[in-house]
């Protein structure tokens, strides 16, 4: 038996999670893969042969896929497999890699196993646009090896990219857009932030959009689903866990002590 549970869906990417309770030795007929993507396995193991030959997949291994590509499976392990499937589209496959050749399979060292379940908790809090477009192009960046080398202006393009989430530029919405708007790819724009400011650029906007609400509630914001939805938070919930992790109060209690004294 073989399940596919869509976990998110973007203009640029997708994450499924694949479930597999085959249970045979013998090769299954020839596929053809469908779309750029990375695939990882949760549990279990299976064999698969593809563009670099055989390879058994299991929680150390993972394979990346392009459109057309011929694939074959067996699933030898007794109890199956729980995998994440993670579709990108062409035009991310081809910024986040460039140039640089695209490996058929990468080791899953404890780095990249960390970074897939930061990418699955992610997924499960929303913030598709950035907080988990970030851990995707981390993910995808740290399994794959470095990105392109940089121009020499990392400064100038954290800058530029500082101001555009200052300025609250239409662009800045998600990473992604970001990255193309400025003319790197999402890893570089992510990694490059990350090393010159110290902390990741979504924890960075989310700072930017906690100062903002900060504002608003000293302001007298009436509705705090409606605050969410000015600073671009998926929903009030969002917004308050966002807050409270930051400061430590939610938006209600902030707007209690931010409130007009009463005199």
């Amino acid at each position: 038996m073989h399940t596919a549970t869509p976990l998110l869906r973007h203009p640029d990417f997708r994450v499924t999670a694949v479930r597999c309770r085959d249970d045979h030795t013998r090769w299954c007929g020839p596929e053809a893969a469908s779309a750029y993507g990375l695939v990882l396995a949760l549990r279990g193991g299976f064999r698969r042969a593809g563009r670099g030959g055989v390879e058994y997949v299991d929680a150390t291994t993972a394979y990346l896929t392009v459109p057309g590509e011929e694939e074959r499976f067996a699933h030898p392990t007794a109890g199956g497999d729980d995998c994440t499937s993670v579709h990108l589209s062409e035009r991310l496959w081809r910024e986040l890699f460039a140039d640089r050749p695209v490996p058929a399979v990468v080791h899953v060292d404890a780095r990249v196993d960390l970074a897939h379940r930061l990418l699955l908790r992610s997924v499960r809090r929303g913030d598709a646009g950035f907080a988990t477009a970030e851990r995707l192009v981390r993910l995808v960046g740290t399994a794959t090896g470095p990105a392109a080398g940089g121009t020499g202006q990392s400064r100038r393009l954290v800058e530029r990219a500082r101001t555009a989430l200052h300025d609250g530029h239409p662009d800045a919405a998600g990473l992604v857009p970001l990255a193309r708007s400025l003319g790197v790819s999402p890893y570089r724009l992510s990694r490059e932030f990350q090393a010159l400011v110290g902390v990741p650029l979504t924890r960075y906007r989310n700072r930017l959009r906690v100062g903002r609400a900060l504002d608003r509630l000293e302001q007298g914001v009436d509705s705090l689903a409606g605050l969410a939805a000015e600073l671009g938070f998926t929903d009030q919930a969002h917004l308050t866990r966002t807050v409270r992790a930051q400061l430590g109060h939610t938006p209600g209690e902030l707007r209690r002590l931010l409130g007009p004294a009463e005199g």
